[in-house]
């Protein structure tokens, strides 16, 4: 197995011990609590929508069969919390439906009371709860509770109702935690959401900016479908809530399969690969318009169809994941260890009836809680990938400048050769030219280099230019730059230095030339040099300089070598150009 393969492999088994730990934790609720289903808590009936709530004890409850034709009615539902082990003074109903015009709630005592709750589309009051619940309270009354009745209008699915009894304290527990849960999943998927969008600007990639898109609509989902938008909007609660999340589950999965798709290069996967999955998330965004707008018992048929489709994108993306990463895609390698999660709780929750678990929360919590996971997932690797390419840029760009600076350098002796000399001193002459300040160049030739070359052999006379180029590096500084020019010939170029110190300094040039030990490759002989010295004030451009100090230079070999001259080069105060004069030093 592979590094990738063995890390990944840890990765999911982790994440899978993770999801056990998490459905232990939340799977059933407390022991207390009853799940209500039609074929054995509840009887039903059916009257129509404008029968008055008072109409409740001339209705005739069968408690076989299932209820059919209530999509235009009003469909009631009844049971005797006396079946339940569960102390009847201390009562609490919990919901898990939406889609309803009006959701009118009796408590009926022995003494023959009723008392009545009710939320309705747009409205539900202080029902509502995180977690996409509605809760209704029991009346405290010093008479025992011989029935609860639910009486929806115009409900939607039957198939998709999800009723507990469970005690109020308990119901208190539950909310609140699974308000900090919701809480905390919609804050990383904002995070997530921000931390990818800048990422894609930042660095102009795709499919960035499609896991931001992913992350903002699982947001929006995530809040709608746990009802904290009733927090700002109360005005959307019912059935345009329940509408708005059916169309946001599938514009999810549609955008989270682009963004796994289009993260991959094209080249590394087959086009009818890439193209079925891309048409079946295609598919699954569209489609979600009409579901969301169905009313219907056919709504629970059209969900069952519709998790089949998702299953077969969820595989198509699978397999076009698990495809590029064999084909070496690292994009592919992340993406699938932050599907395979979400993947499991999409088999899961097919395969084992969750909904009225996780604290009421059921299959959307889990889904959620999954979501969460991918998204930080996905902007952890996203990091570290592009923490590994500016690591990568950063040691491209400090090669360049390797390779910059040593194109600049004499590749025998390590200073700098003629291109780079002149790149180094122009800012200089720039600089001391505005400062009217004096600038000077040296220009040091070697004498008889050639008998040196003839006589002892080219190496010897590497040797002997090396030699030199140490003793004139010693001089390099802040106001002296060195080089080598090209063959036996060395240049120094100094600012602020004229007249007599100039002078100096060019004749201590020579005497340090002039006493390098050459013994170990050449005996006893001693190697001179010839310099020549350009003054210009103020200072001139390199080029001039260079020409003026290459004739001190002839100047210095027809005198008889091992001596120095220096050239001056100067403009009065009106800007005149001022006569050159000339001066010999020699030993």
């Amino acid at each position: 197995m592979t590094a990738g393969g063995a890390l990944l492999t840890n990765v999911c088994g982790r994440l899978a011990l993770g999801f056990a730990v998490l459905v232990a934790l939340l799977l059933g609720g407390p022991a207390q609590a009853e799940t209500l289903t039609i074929d054995r808590q509840l009887c039903h009936a059916q009257s129509g929508v404008s029968a008055p709530d008072a109409g409740l004890a001339a209705l005739r409850f069968s408690c076989t069969g299932t209820p059919a034709g209530y999509h235009a009615a009003s469909l009631w539902l009844r049971t005797d919390p006396a079946r339940f082990p569960i102390a009847r003074s201390d009562l609490a109903l919990l919901v898990h439906q939406s889609r309803f015009d009006r959701l009118a709630v009796a408590f009926t005592y022995a003494d023959g009371g009723v008392r009545w709750q009710e939320v309705r589309q747009g409205d539900y009051g202080s029902h509502w709860r995180a977690g996409g619940q509605i809760v209704f309270e029991a009346p405290e009354r010093g008479v025992p509770l011989t029935g609860v009745t639910l009486r929806f209008d115009r409900l939607a699915s039957l198939g998709l109702l999800h009723a507990r009894l469970i005690p109020k304290t308990d119901a208190v527990v539950q909310s609140t935690g699974m308000a900090v849960a919701v809480g905390a999943a919609l804050t990383l998927l904002l995070v997530s959401a921000i931390y990818s969008l800048s990422l894609a600007v930042a660095v102009r990639r795709q499919y960035l900016a499609w896991q931001a898109g992913w992350s903002a609509v699982m947001l929006l989902w995530g809040a709608v479908w746990s009802q904290a938008h009733l927090g700002l909007f109360p005005g959307l609660a019912g059935t345009v809530s329940a509408q708005l999340g059916t169309f946001l589950a599938c514009l999810a999965i549609a955008i989270a399969t682009a963004s796994a798709v289009l993260a991959v290069a094209p080249e590394l996967v087959s086009r009818r690969l890439r193209a079925a999955a891309l048409l079946l998330g295609g598919f699954l965004g569209l489609v979600g318009v009409p579901l969301a707008l169905i009313r219907s018992e056919k709504l629970t048929l059209w969900g069952d169809m519709l998790a089949l489709v998702i299953l077969a994108d969820l595989l198509a993306v699978a397999a076009y994941l698990g495809l590029a990463w064999r084909r070496g895609s690292v994009e592919a390698r992340d993406f699938l260890a932050a599907w395979c999660l979400p993947m499991a709780v999409l088999a899961f929750v097919h395969i084992v009836d969750v909904d009225d678990g996780l604290w009421g929360g059921g299959s959307k919590i889990m889904v959620l809680l999954a979501a969460t996971w991918q998204a930080l997932w996905l902007s952890a690797s996203a990091t570290r990938r592009l923490a590994l390419l500016r690591v990568e840029r950063d040691r491209a760009r400090a090669a360049e400048a390797f390779a910059q600076q040593l194109a600049a350098r004499d590749p025998l002796t390590g200073l700098l050769n003629r291109r780079g000399f002149i790149d180094s001193v122009t800012p200089l002459l720039d600089r001391a030219h505005a400062d009217d300040l004096a600038a000077a160049l040296l220009v040091v030739d070697i004498d008889r280099f050639k008998a040196i070359n003839d006589v002892h052999g080219h190496d010897i006379g590497d040797a002997v230019l090396c030699e030199v180029a140490r003793r004139i590096e010693r001089w390099e500084g802040p106001m002296c730059t060195v080089a080598r020019l090209g063959g036996e010939e060395f240049g120094l170029l100094s600012v602020g230095m004229e007249g007599l110190v100039l002078a100096r300094f060019a004749e201590s040039v020579r005497r340090g030339i002039a006493a390098c030990d050459h013994s170990a490759v050449i005996g006893e002989g001693t190697v001179t040099a010839s310099i020549g010295v350009a003054e210009v004030r103020p200072a001139s451009d390199f080029q001039k300089l260079y020409r003026l100090a290459d004739e001190a230079l002839y100047d210095a070999k027809r005198a008889g070598r091992d001596c120095v001259v220096v050239q001056r080069y100067f403009t009065d105060v009106a800007g005149a150009a001022g006569g050159g004069e000339a001066a010999m030093l020699s030993s």
